[in-house]
């Protein structure tokens, strides 16, 4: 009798934000828009940069100060990671990750945000705080793809864990949490409202 194992998962946690915390999601939306209107900065980067809609990755380092509600954001996030991290049976010596780097995304109509991964750091997601019917759901790649040459395509109805690409749906008030060298990607927001999340990295130093 063949026996055959799966190695070398990847893992992917869901949770609700608050699970491990309280946070408002009304004053966290408002926060996000808010901010939009005033980072000249930011919307100054966002156009030259050619990126639709708004984010603060380039121009504010500070939510949490600006922000209290911010604060409330990255207290449960801790608690989500240091969650994930024991799941992923990391050892971290003694030590926790700790937050790096945070920042609003604010996606319209048309907007998209392409493959990428997030080098230096450990552990990296988001939360997201608008989700209109039509979002883009977020489109996760196999991270074998590269290497996989001559491959014959996998069928339509493969099993999620042998699929290429895995595209995950989140609502309003969830977060989700990755390895950082996973390759995302934000296909094409088909919705006329507005997608806005708060992305993250957390570090180990």
């Amino acid at each position: 009798m063949a026996q055959i194992s799966s190695l070398f998962v990847t893992r992917l946690y869901r949770a609700a934000l608050n699970d491990r915390g309280a946070v408002d999601p009304g004053e966290l939306e408002a926060a996000c828009l808010s901010i939009a209107e005033d980072d000249e900065a930011g919307q100054d980067w966002c156009e030259a940069n050619g990126y639709p809609g708004y984010t603060s990755y380039a121009s504010l380092s500070d939510l949490p100060w600006r922000f209290p509600i911010f604060a409330d954001v990255v207290a449960a996030l801790d608690a989500h990671v240091a969650s994930f991290a024991e799941d992923l049976e990391f050892d971290l010596e003694g030590r926790e990750l700790k937050l790096e780097d945070i920042w609003i995304n604010i996606l319209p109509e048309g907007g998209m945000h392409a493959s990428h991964i997030h080098p230096h750091s450990v552990i990296s997601g988001t939360t997201y705080v608008a989700m209109p019917d039509g979002a883009s759901a977020l489109k996760l790649e196999d991270p074998r793809s590269a290497r996989m040459m001559a491959a014959p395509a996998r069928t339509p109805d493969a099993r999620e864990e042998l699929r290429t690409f895995v595209y995950v749906t989140p609502k309003a008030g969830e977060v989700l949490l990755w390895e950082s060298w996973l390759r995302h990607e934000v296909p094409m927001n088909m919705s006329e409202g507005e997608r806005i999340s708060v992305s993250f990295n957390y570090g180990w130093a």
